[in-house]
């Protein structure tokens, strides 16, 4: 069997590979093969409605959808000479539900911040817009002008085109046998040849996890069946084609879950029924290709019925043809975009549910990152490491079934979903469930949100504030008057040993290493200079660092951390499962912690500092840091040994009238000081110095993206972020605002919550006009509100709580 040499092996031809495939042979890259078992579309592109939409909750999704509107609608055709089926007829959803209203104007203002203007309306603008739709009951919708459909197959066979003609090769009807590592290189046997590459992408869509498994990589993806159907003439539909009126635009009613569309004279019903199908879980039938289920209408024939109600048009057109195939769900239906965790050169393209729709702008993304070494955009949302080992089958079918009956379902602030969880726990949590958390979900541990008194109380999720807000100010009181104390096990956890430990920390981030016994932060960064992470670091000794980092970058981190320790002797080792982190916050817990050791936590033990002590005869890591404004050590002990260390502590605090408090009360915390967060205000997108963390670089020393942090820090154009006071009530911010000054839309929120010691409304913004800082407002679910730039911390801002002495 000959052998092909290739820098990149696509494994998959649906739209997100080849869209890959295109921008790659683009952007200059030679000897880019896709690979494919059977042809190019098959699979769940070719069956798939071609819908294209603005809509989304995250900037970065919606670019993926934005970008591949662009791509079908104007640069193919303009590439290629032929058209690729694009409509744009528009689109809008329609909802009866007040929440969700909210959600469309959230939805609304994000979108006018990113530059995608969606409109909402009125029943009387829906009527206007969509003749055939009933308004009866309906409180309003959202109006998106330029979304539309496409033809699958036209617009992958046109990116297919452009990138052939840029010199990419395209292997059909071969498929994929076996994949294995070998000096340096993947080594990937098909039908037809041997392929050497540089770098693999699993772009296999419904085949995504058979993939994985041969790479070594697990994929939390499912296929579940997907049915619309197709009908006769619609005479409604050809009298206004007769008339030479334009094409109905797209509606969804996400209440009653369903979508339709004009598809000729006729129109397309789309179901999304509540108890998903799923198919094929642990490996597709080999012969599998342009193929579909039997029709299975008597499980959504409740939603046929609702949507004739709504369109009494439909019922006048037959069924011509009913679709059942298989799309995949990945665990929160976001699509699988990036590098492959603990594999070089693995990057993954697939998971998606919609990859008509995102595919286009997938590829865009995912080249970029290959090509630049960053993605173009806070990849959070898809990077394909938000999901770690414990993502078993059983997570991942749970989740997808979840997804697929909540396609349509209200994307709350602050939701909780209830399938799969307890797959990570911390040593505490039963103690912590005894004492009334509410627990949420962080990269599959079980943490702490917030505490009730109410025996099986869950918080409700909604746009306004909910049954938690009066708890949380009650933990705040706790931390601002007592001692508090919250499991913090979460945190993704790592050691750095070796002679060269000192050199690779500082090496590591834009900040240098601490001092022994001293604890620092230090942020990442990516060539383009943007956060690529952030850790605390503790200097133990010469040789021996402990960085600990949010709990979502487990995976991503600990990639960064052996990727970049290449040149230096060390051993890198993830030791998050085996510590437990307990916080100890608040005036009086330099008392209760004096009462358990014979450490000294006075003038010895100085903010900022690390001790190995022993707590009530345990050995701990103690480290003075506070991320609540407030006196206060992270006691990070063996996992076997942390609920001896809390009931000690506890125990200790009963006189001095300690309590519990979740990550809510601490998010709000923060906020109140200022503090920056990983992952919403700091992200690959911004520099720390953009972010407000300029006093934590260090230009003295070499690391990666310095030369890029500093022609951003002096360009024009950088953005600035600020921390505001906002004048509001019952309706509290929350991420994703737009900020605007008259009728500019300035800046974004980024996080933002009700500061309890204050009494006042925060958020943090980033400003992309660093000189709009007067006459500010806040675009808050369609309502402006007053916002104020301050300057310094509402709370303590001379931090004398944070650092006050014995």
């Amino acid at each position: 069997m000959s052998t092909t040499e290739a820098q990149v092996l696509i494994i998959g031809g649906g739209a997100m590979g080849v869209s890959l495939m295109y921008h790659l042979a683009k952007a200059g890259w030679s000897d880019v093969v896709l690979t494919e078992k059977n042809d190019l579309t098959h699979g769940s592109t070719w069956h798939a409605a071609g819908l294209c939409t603005h809509f989304a909750h995250n900037p970065t999704i919606q670019e993926l959808r934005a970008t591949s509107v662009r791509l079908y609608r104007d640069i193919l055709p303009e590439e290629t000479g032929d058209t690729c089926g694009f409509h744009r007829s528009g689109a809008m959803r329609i909802t009866s539900n007040p929440d969700r209203m909210d959600e469309f104007a959230h939805v609304a203002g994000l979108s006018r911040f990113t530059g995608y203007e969606l409109q909402m309306l009125t029943p009387d603008d829906v009527a206007r817009l969509h003749p055939l739709a009933r308004t009866e009951g309906i409180l309003g919708g959202i109006y998106e002008p330029d979304d539309g459909h496409v033809d699958p197959s036209l617009a992958t066979n046109a990116m297919a085109k452009v990138a052939r003609t840029n010199g990419a090769t395209v292997l059909r009807y071969n498929p994929v046998k076996a994949i294995r590592r070998e000096g340096g290189f993947w080594i990937v046997e098909t039908e037809k040849a041997t392929i050497r590459a540089r770098h693999i992408v699993n772009a296999a869509g419904t085949w995504g996890w058979e993939v994985g498994q041969m790479m070594g990589v697990n994929i939390p993806s499912v296929p579940v069946l997907h049915q619309y159907l197709v009908t006769d003439t619609v005479p409604a539909v050809a009298d206004r084609i007769s008339q030479g009126l334009a094409e109905l635009p797209m509606i969804r009613d996400p209440e009653e879950s369903w979508y339709v569309r004009q598809e000729r004279d006729g129109l397309i019903l789309g179901p999304y029924e509540k108890d998903a199908q799923p198919w094929s879980i642990d490996g597709c039938p080999p012969d599998f290709g342009a193929d579909l289920m039997p029709p299975d209408l008597d499980r959504v024939e409740h939603i046929i019925m609702a949507a004739m109600a709504r369109i009494p048009a439909l019922e006048t057109g037959g069924i011509k043809s009913v679709v059942n195939g298989p799309i995949t769900f990945t665990p929160d239906a976001n699509p699988l975009i990036g590098p492959a965790h603990g594999v070089p050169n693995a990057w993954l393209l697939t998971g998606s549910s919609m990859g008509v729709m995102e595919g286009g702008g997938a590829g865009w993304f995912l080249a970029h990152w290959m090509t630049h070494g960053a993605p173009p955009m806070d990849a959070l949302a898809v990077d394909s490491r938000r999901f770690g080992a414990w993502a078993d089958r059983d997570y991942r079918v749970e989740k997808a079934v979840e997804c697929f009956g909540l396609q349509f379902g209200v994307h709350y602030p602050h939701e909780e979903r209830p399938a799969a969880r307890d797959k990570r726990l911390s040593p505490l949590h039963e103690l912590m469930v005894e004492r009334g958390a509410v627990m949420g979900a962080a990269h599959g541990w079980e943490r702490p949100n917030w505490f009730s008194d109410k025996v099986g109380d869950v918080g409700v999720p909604r746009f306004r504030r909910s049954n938690w807000f009066e708890p949380v100010g009650r933990e705040c009181e706790v931390v601002q008057t007592s001692v508090g104390l919250a499991d913090l096990s979460v945190f993704s956890k790592f050691e750095v040993t070796g002679a060269d430990a000192r050199a690779f920390v500082d090496a590591l981030g834009c900040n240098l290493a601490p001092k022994v016994g001293r604890v620092g932060l230090t942020h990442a960064l990516t060539p383009a200079g943007g956060t690529q992470a952030e850790f605390t670091v503790s200097a133990l000794a010469e040789d021996r660092f402990y960085l600990t980092s949010a709990a979502a970058a487990e995976e991503m981190d600990e990639d960064l951390l052996r990727a970049r320790s290449d040149r230096f002797d060390v051993e890198i080792a993830n030791v998050t499962e085996d510590f437990g982190v307990l916080g100890v916050m608040g005036p009086k817990s330099r008392e209760v912690l004096s009462g358990l050791t014979d450490a000294d936590f006075g003038a010895g033990f100085p903010w900022l500092a690390v001790r190995e002590i022993k707590v009530a005869g345990v050995p701990v890591r103690a480290l003075r840091v506070s991320y609540v404004g407030e006196l206060g050590w992270e006691l990070h002990v063996a996992r076997e040994r942390m609920r001896e260390v809390f009931e000690a502590v506890e125990g200790a605090g009963q006189t001095h009238g300690a309590g519990l408090f979740g990550a809510y009360a601490m998010n709000a915390m923060r906020l109140e000081k200022g503090y920056r967060a990983w992952g919403s205000d700091f992200t690959t997108e911004r520099t720390p110095a953009e972010s407000g963390a300029g006093f934590l670089i260090d230009m003295a020393h070499d690391f990666v993206g310095k030369q890029a942090l500093a022609e951003r820090m002096q360009a024009e154009d950088r953005w600035d972020m600020v921390l505001l006071e906002v004048e509001t009530s019952e309706i509290d911010p929350y991420f994703a605002h737009g900020v605007l000054q008259g009728e500019r839309v300035v800046g974004v929120v980024t996080s933002a919550a009700y500061g309890h010691r204050t009494g006042k409304t925060l958020a943090l913004a980033f400003l992309r006009d660093r000189n709009a800082r007067e006459g500010l407002e806040v675009d808050i679910l369609g309502r402006r509100r007053l916002a104020r730039v301050l300057e310094k911390a509402p709370y303590d801002p001379e931090n004398l709580r944070l650092k006050q002495a014995e």
